[in-house]
């Protein structure tokens, strides 16, 4: 399988955590997470409306193995190093690093986020790491979703086609 080039915003969590060591003071962190598996407006949509909400926008991604037990077997459509790779090339990206638990849950511990965001489909009450963010004086985000628009419709669409 061919591999794609290193991107200076794919960044392993120890990395990360220092180099957010530098910034933390005079930056507000964003933090969303997700699968991102064939990226869409809707993904593109969501993330720049995250990233409007502070300086440093983080996007936690799921590993294959951790997209795999939440989505099926078929899933995903897309290796971890493109996914990873197309959401470093976004203008609205800072950071993405993975984690290969089903939720980013200790991702967010760790980084401290100042405000978390999901899309609509997650009530704030329901969004892992709430307790966290909201602790510390941060905020939680339910942003409204596009509607008609997710990775499943995608591949229901081009699997109608066969």
């Amino acid at each position: 399988m061919p591999s794609v080039p290193d991107h200076p915003k794919i960044v392993a969590l120890p990395r990360l955590l220092l180099l957010l060591a530098q910034r933390r003071k005079d930056a507000t962190i964003v933090f969303t997470n997700g699968c991102f598996d064939l990226l869409h407006a809707g993904h593109a949509d969501l993330l720049t409306r995250a990233k409007a909400l502070g300086d440093i926008l983080i996007v936690g991604l799921n590993t294959d193995e951790s997209v795999t037990r939440l989505k099926g077997p078929s899933r995903p459509v897309t290796p971890l190093d493109q996914r990873a790779f197309v959401l470093a090339c976004l203008a609205c990206t800072d950071f993405i690093t993975s984690f290969a638990e089903d939720t980013p849950l200790d991702l967010i511990t760790a980084i401290q986020p100042d405000i978390l965001v999901k899309g609509g489909d997650w009530p704030p009450e329901a969004i892992v790491g709430r307790d966290v963010v909201l602790a510390r004086g941060g905020s939680v985000q339910s942003l409204p979703l596009l509607p008609d628009i997710s990775t499943t419709a995608i591949i229901d669409r081009v699997r109608a086609r066969k």
